[in-house]
C-alpha cells in the first residue's frame, strides 16, 4: 500500500510557483507529523516544512521561509507545499515523509514518497 505519493513538480523560471501536493493513506496521516524535504543532486537530503498543530508550530528552512507556505486538508489526507518565488537553487527532488518528531532532521522521519522533481531555470 502507497503511504504518500506526491505530486506537482515541473519547471518553472526563476520567480514562478508551483504547488506540491501528497496523498497520504489514513493511518499514515493520523499517525505521523508530515513534512516535506528536498535532495539536489550532490547534496544531503534537507527539511524544508513540517506541519504543526498550528501556525505557531509550523517549522520552515530559512531559505524557504516567507515562500513557501504548508498546509494541510484533513478531508482528503492531504499535504501541500505552496512554492512562490523559486529561485535556482530551489531545484531539487522533493519528498514527502512522515515521522513520529516535530523536527526538521530527515533523520526523524520514516516514511517516505517516491519524490517528485522540481527545476528552476534563471
Amino acid at each position: 500500500q502507497t503511504q504518500l505519493m506526491e505530486s506537482g513538480g515541473g519547471s518553472v523560471q526563476a520567480g514562478g510557483s508551483l504547488r506540491l501536493s501528497c496523498v497520504a493513506s489514513e493511518y499514515t496521516y493520523r499517525r505521523y507529523y508530515l513534512g516535506w524535504f528536498r535532495q539536489a543532486p550532490g547534496k544531503e537530503r534537507e527539511g524544508v516544512a513540517v506541519i504543526g498543530t498550528n501556525m505557531y508550530s509550523t517549522l520552515y528552512a530559512l531559505e524557504v521561509k516567507g515562500r513557501f507556505t504548508i498546509s494541510q486538508d484533513n478531508a482528503e489526507n492531504t499535504l501541500y507545499l505552496q512554492m512562490n518565488d523559486l529561485k535556482p537553487e530551489d531545484t531539487a527532488m522533493y519528498y514527502c515523509a512522515g515521522g513520529l518528531q516535530h523536527s526538521l532532521r530527515p533523520q526523524d522521519f520514516s516514511v517516505w514518497g517516491q519524490g517528485t522533481q522540481v527545476t528552476v531555470s534563471s
